[in-house]
């Protein structure tokens, strides 16, 4: 890292992290009103300066063509991941970020692989993808609703016991493949307590202008907390890895998420360091004969060169 910053950046996302082959139990480990000691009013400095920051990375990121990341979000309804993305990369450059988000799959879809479909979004050389909602859908969803596996159309003998330790194998091998050939993976879970879903949903229904976001399977999702509760802390353990560590993002209050979501990115970020490419000698000569042409079209009384006017000689 070439920053001093990603040592504070990476002292505040340490306890948000899933030590790689623990035991995690979410409602034991990770408490969803956790907010490192600050207050809401810190938070809007924190979050300006988070998006700054991945702005600045962005750039050199697309500039160096070398790498691309994914963000994969994950969370229960109402967990925040819509305003999570809004707020996190309202300062980027949106022709470097592309968002994908994985509803009920396709006909097409589920006549592939369980993965297919998320590789067809993968970010390339020089962009941030964003998967709102992932491929972790798929040990997640799927496994509270088994029934699912059925419209997966898998051979019988694929779908008994050990079916989900081989997905979660079969996820890691990806992550590392998909981490070896240059794209990092970040995944975030937005850790969003039950009370705190029940007033978000009550919100959704007394606001008129909320009312679109709701949904009353929402709520019949919402019964089955504890069977998610159980997949989450299973998925968690399984597939927090070296390449490809989980971050249990504390939801409660958005503010917090937030700023946690843009240091967990922005680390990443850091972590890989991109730089502007180097110009050549001989592409060199040529921007001079370029810069000096376009000085001797000044027009009368007018600068040659008004950035270099007012920054100083940009050759030297």
């Amino acid at each position: 890292m070439s920053d001093d910053r990603a040592e504070r950046i990476a002292d505040f996302i340490r306890p948000l992290r899933v030590k790689p082959g623990s035991k995690v139990n979410l409602g034991r480990d990770f408490d969803p009103r956790y907010r490192a000691g600050l207050k809401k009013r810190d938070g809007v400095e924190l979050l300006r300066a988070g998006v700054s920051l991945l702005a600045e990375y962005q750039d050199r990121l697309a500039a160096q063509d070398t790498y691309g990341v994914l963000l994969c979000l994950q969370a229960l309804d109402a967990g925040g991941k819509d305003g999570t993305i809004r707020h996190v990369m309202s300062g980027v450059n949106p022709q470097g970020v592309r968002v994908s988000s994985f509803k009920v799959p396709s006909a097409e879809e589920l006549d592939h692989d369980y993965l297919w479909r998320y590789a067809r979004r993968l970010p390339a050389r020089g962009e941030i993808a964003i998967f709102n909602r992932s491929h972790y859908e798929e040990v997640l969803v799927v496994r509270v609703h088994p029934e699912n596996l059925l419209r997966q159309k898998l051979p019988d003998s694929t779908r008994g016991a050990g079916i989900w330790e081989r997905r979660y194998r079969e996820i890691n091998n990806w992550e590392r493949y998909l981490t070896d050939n240059g794209f990092k993976v970040v995944k975030v879970f937005l850790n969003l307590s039950k009370e705190e879903q029940r007033t978000r949903f009550l919100k959704r229904i007394d606001l008129p202008d909320k009312n679109w976001k709701f949904s009353a399977a929402d709520v019949r999702e919402r019964r089955h907390w504890d069977e998610y509760q159980s997949a989450f802390s299973e998925m968690l353990s399984a597939t927090s890895t070296r390449w490809a560590p989980w971050y249990v993002v504390p939801a409660d209050r958005k503010w917090f998420a937030r700023i946690c979501t843009a240091a967990v990115l922005a680390h990443t970020l850091m972590d890989i360091d991109p730089r502007y490419p180097a110009v050549g000698d001989e592409a060199r000569a040529d921007l001079l004969v370029a810069k000096r042409e376009l000085e001797q079209e000044a027009p009368a009384g007018a600068p040659a060169d008004p950035y270099a006017s007012r920054h100083g000689d940009a050759d030297r």
